[in-house]
């Protein structure tokens, strides 16, 4: 695994103790660590992860001055033996220690992995992203209780967990209750399409939280893409693959479905086409006519028997550079698994009904046949260029026409097809949006943007059905138990796939961050 080299100082690690200070969080970097350290005195880590011994004597940390006490002074505090033996994690003192010269950074990434791994519980995950917002209203945290400007125009339905009901749309997946989990407390700031997709996939909230934010190369990561800088699939088969359009509110792209400030070859594969249109093809992985496997010996000569950038390559022109990815996508080229997956015509003309013969329908089909190649992280757009779920006038019609059949056909198909296959257990499939909507109807008919409280549906990959975490209150406007961030999805998903939310990543500038902030839901999983 290539990491970035450790910077000169302020690495970010959450504090382990209420022993240890607490520093408000920067919306870039992360939570503070100590800014320097004496260097000289080496920690010798126990199985727990703590510190057994310490040689040398007792030191003084000093902090950022953003940290002061009751007269405004900065604060330090006294680090003797006991207290890091005690209040100190190996995974803090790993960082501290790379800044005080304890370690040297081949010894620091020596030490990082050799700290016991998470268990996996999914190999995979199919990620289905509602671009606009879903209204949870109108889906799976109907209010049929609440007076009629909130409840709307749609009744609710029992399902096959005691207790729980969904919206009348979604039959199907009510007869499934017992195979997904759902978090009904779901809430971040981030009220434009944007800043709020962005924080939805990458758990991170921008601190821009305007309509016109823009993609750029220091943006946080994609998940896939995270999963392809720690953890990539086989060779000759992609590791994150994205699906069927790209996302974006009018001109600006949408930040958080790229690799941003990890590097362009780490963007998943872009598939640009309609699975769904007769003759499907991905042009940009097959051979040009007259190029046999036995003379593409190099990237260099790859590249120049096919004599043009791919149509894909163009469109990400303006976000980096093209030559690693344009590389990867050309080894892509020979890989008999990738060709296969791809052939979605091989599949049952019965299986294909059973997904929705739609963009979306065939979109979580290709999906699933993706996964089954080794694809470790697809993610499927409903975005506008589909429809969408940016419900600001006619929600009811809108969802009820189209939007609730296809997710229910669709996704009740994938989690039924999973677990035929024998692959449900292995793969961690979530439902999610920018946002949820607002609980009183608009004078339009519509829904407008509400970050306060959303849903978010999660299923397989040691996801345990039928569970749920947290809930909103009377109308869905807030949580009223348990509230989780997109940081807590993303830390689960994560965690599933056997990468701790701690592991840190580089940025630009090589500042350290966990792939996560949030916590893992653990009520969610076996």
């Amino acid at each position: 695994m290539s990491r970035g080299p450790l910077p000169p100082d302020r690495p970010s690690a959450p504090a382990n103790s209420e022993s240890c200070p607490v520093f408000p969080d920067d919306p870039v970097q992360g939570p503070f660590l100590p800014a320097a350290v004496v260097a000289g005195h080496r920690p010798e880590f126990g199985s727990e992860g703590h510190i057994k011994s310490f040689s040398g004597a007792a030191r003084k940390l000093s902090y950022p001055c953003s940290s002061v006490d009751a007269r405004g002074e900065s604060m330090s505090v006294n680090c003797c033996p006991d207290f890091l033996r005690t209040h100190c994690s190996r995974r803090t003192l790993l960082k501290v220690g790379a800044l005080g010269g304890w370690f040297t950074q081949s010894q620091l990434f020596e030490a990082e992995a050799a700290q016991p791994a998470a268990r996996a519980t999914a190999r995979s995950v199919i990620l289905l992203f509602q671009f606009g917002g879903p209204s949870h209203l109108d889906t799976f945290d109907p209010k049929p209780e609440a007076p009629p400007e909130i409840r709307g125009e749609f009744a609710s339905i029992p399902t096959s967990v005691a207790g729980r009901v969904i919206c009348e749309h979604l039959p199907r997946l009510a007869q499934l209750a017992d195979k997904y989990a759902l978090v009904r407390s779901v809430y971040h700031s981030s009220s434009s399409h944007n800043p709020g997709a962005y924080v939805a996939l990458c758990g991170r909230e921008s601190p821009i939280n305007i309509v016109t934010l823009n993609a750029s190369a220091n943006d946080f990561p994609h998940p896939g893409s995270v999963v392809d800088y720690l953890a990539p699939g086989p060779r000759g088969v992609p590791t994150s693959v994205s699906l069927p359009t790209m996302i974006a509110d009018g001109p600006f792209r949408t930040p958080g479905e790229f690799a941003g400030f990890l590097g362009k070859k780490h963007d998943p594969l872009w598939i640009l086409k309609d699975p769904n249109e007769a003759g499907f093809a991905v042009e940009e992985l097959h051979l040009p006519t007259g190029v046999e496997v036995a003379r593409l010996d190099s990237r260099r000569d790859t590249l120049q028997q096919l004599g043009r950038l791919s149509q894909l390559s163009e469109q990400f022109a303006e976000v980096q550079g093209l030559t690693e990815y344009q590389q990867r996508a050309i080894d892509l080229v020979t890989s008999p698994a990738t060709q296969r997956a791809l052939r979605i015509d091989d599949e049952t003309p019965a299986v294909r009904d059973r997904y929705g013969r739609n963009t979306y329908g065939q979109s979580v089909l290709l999906a699933r046949r993706l996964i089954e190649a080794g694809v470790r992280f697809v993610t499927v757009y409903y975005s506008r260029g589909i429809g969408g779920w940016d419900t600001h006038r006619a929600n009811f019609s809108t969802l009820k026409e189209s939007r609730l059949p296809q997710t229910d056909v669709a996704l009740s198909a994938l989690l039924e097809d999973l677990q035929q296959r024998g692959l449900l257990e292995s793969t961690l499939v979530y439902w999610t949006g920018d946002f949820g909507r607002t609980p009183k109807i608009n004078n339009e008919a519509g829904r407008d943007h509400w970050p306060a409280c959303g849903t978010v549906l999660m299923a397989g990959g040691g996801i345990q059905g039928g569970r749920e975490y947290g809930s909103s209150d009377a109308t869905g406007a807030y949580p009223a138990d348990r509230p989780a961030t997109p940081g807590d999805i993303t830390a689960t998903v994560f965690h599933a796939l056997g990468l701790d939310p701690e592991t840190l990543i580089y940025d630009q500038l090589r500042r350290p961050m966990p792939i996560s902030n949030g916590k893992v839901l653990r009520e969610l999983l076996g």
